[in-house]
Parts: structure tokens; sequence; C-alpha cells
């Protein structure tokens, strides 16, 4: 079995956090249009493979599931905080939300049209990410389709105290670089189909990266 202990941490900074968190945080719809454009990419991709549901990982207050289901994508919501699922429920009643782990998920294999991570695998600490991408692997189906998006770094290791206005957390961050995560995507099994590597704004100071994968059509 893995070391998993690093949820704990996870799942109580963001309990703590989750009202603020939600406040603060962005809506697809004020992204830049190169994030809005990577998640409509993904959505028309999963929408018309007709593979199955997307889960979208780490979904937080579900500001991105709602996003996906205005987009006709049938899809659901799961977090490890059990007070981000609250608030999602309480704010998409008409989606569905459950808590749980992306290093175990409750899902049969080849289940899903699609997996989203968006901005929610920097907790997880590098050894454990094989686990994490082979579980993105298991449960999707062939020929389904992968999102992962987040900071990336030269592998700084971050141990932030207080975050969203001054709360405390008490999470571990890792930013990897684009080259990394994309070798552990492939080892996973996953077949890249397209990066994008944006530089910060001016004025920010982290380098986001998205990719696209699939699970190969079995022979």
């Amino acid at each position: 079995m893995p070391d998993v202990s690093h949820l704990a941490a996870v799942r109580k900074s963001y309990d703590i956090v989750a009202s603020a968190y939600f406040e603060r945080v962005r809506s697809p719809a004020e992204l830049d249009p190169l994030s809005r454009g990577m998640l409509d990419v993904f959505a028309e991709t999963v929408r018309t493979s007709g593979l199955g549901p997307v889960a979208d990982l780490g979904c937080g207050p579900g500001k991105v599931t709602a996003h996906l289901a205005e987009r006709n994508v049938p899809v659901f919501g799961m977090d490890l905080s059990p007070a981000m699922i609250e608030l999602a429920r309480d704010t998409h009643p008409g989606l569905l939300f459950a808590v749980g782990s992306m290093t175990a998920l409750p899902l049969a294999d080849d289940a899903l049209g699609g997996v989203l991570a968006y901005y929610s695998t920097h907790h997880t600490p590098p050894e454990l990410l094989p686990v994490v991408f082979g579980e993105f692997h298991r449960t999707l189906a062939p020929g389904g389709c992968l999102m992962l998006a987040g900071h990336v770094g030269d592998g700084q290791h971050l141990r932030p105290t207080q975050a969203y206005g001054g709360l405390p957390v008490s999470y571990e961050s890792y930013l990897l670089p684009p080259d990394r995560l994309a070798e552990l995507l492939k080892q996973a099994g996953l077949a890249l189909t397209a990066r994008l590597v944006e530089e910060p704004a001016e004025g920010a100071e982290r380098t986001f990266a998205t990719f696209l994968a699939r699970k190969p059509e079995r022979p």
C-alpha cells in the first residue's frame, strides 16, 4: 500500500479554506482565452466520443464541473474535502458530487469517457503520481481522454502556512517540470495528444501547463 498520509493535511486544509476558495477562485468564464479554449477542446472531445461520463477529480466547489455540464458533457465531481463537496452540492444541486481520493478511485475499470484533473494534483508527492496516473488509466475507457492542468516548475517543494486570505493550511505543493509530468503520463500508459505551457502573466510568478492524453484503444 502506498503511503497516503499527506491526504489528511490536504483534506483538513481545504475544509478550512472552502468558503474563501469559493469566493476567490475564478470561474472558467473568467479565465484567459487559452485556458478556456483547452477546457472547451476537452469538452468537445469527451462529448462526441460517447465513451462514458467524465470525472472531475479534485473538483472543489464544482465551478469547472458545472462549466462542462453547461456544454452537455455528462460529468460528476469528486473531491477529498467534504466541505468542498457540500459547497458544490449546494451551489449546483442538479449535478452529482462525491467525496473520494484520486489515489484510490471508487470506480470500475474502463468506466469513464474522460478524466479532468484541473489544478488538483500538485499536492500529491511526486513518488505517488504514478499511483494517481495509474488510477486515471485504469478508470478510463479505451479511447477515453484525460485533461491534466496545473502549476509547473523546476521541482519546487512549497510548504505554505496560510492561503486564501490568511487562513491556516498544512498541505504541501510540488511543482514539477512539464517534461517530467509528460513522462509520468506516458509511463502510466497514456498517449499524449497535446501540451500547452503558459508563461506567467505580468506580475504573476507561476507557469501553467495543460496536457491532453488518451488511453489507447485495445488491439
